[in-house]
């Protein structure tokens, strides 16, 4: 019997999105107004763990006046992506930061200029313990 993890071919695309969503999780990313705006989408829109929506605008400004120096990353698991067409990437995690945890889900689209990714949409759903983290 063989062993389909082995089999298992990395998409590139997939990657592309993980290690841009990765960055955009990096505290020195967010509270950088020009390093988080790089990363999005120019239609960019969220659903937050807090339940408000964010535009591009908002979630820059809020990163950048929340974001404190030194500030340590999300812990992230669970992280699992596919892609849904050529320029389309779907990824799933969890993260944990100061006690609160969410679930997360984002949307990726290569930008038609160049072979970089931009958030399109994401949105955070918060649990707990009991919420079975990580369970599909």
């Amino acid at each position: 019997m063989r062993d389909a993890h082995h089999d298992e071919v990395r998409d590139p695309a997939v990657e592309a999105a993980i290690e841009a969503e990765l960055r955009l999780l990096d505290p020195e990313v967010r509270g950088s107004p020009e390093l988080t705006g790089a990363l999005l989408h120019p239609g960019f829109h969220e659903f937050g763990a807090s339940g408000r929506h964010w535009d591009r605008a908002s979630i820059i400004a809020s990163l950048a006046a929340t974001t404190e120096p030194g500030a340590r990353p999300f812990a992230v698991s669970h992280m699992k992506g596919v892609r849904l067409a050529a320029d389309l990437v779907h990824l799933t995690f969890d993260t944990e930061s100061n006690g609160r945890r969410a679930h997360r889900s984002s949307l990726w689209r290569r930008h038609t200029e160049g072979d970089g990714w931009l958030l399109y949409f994401h949105q955070a759903t918060p649990f707990d313990d009991g919420d079975g983290a990580g369970a599909g």
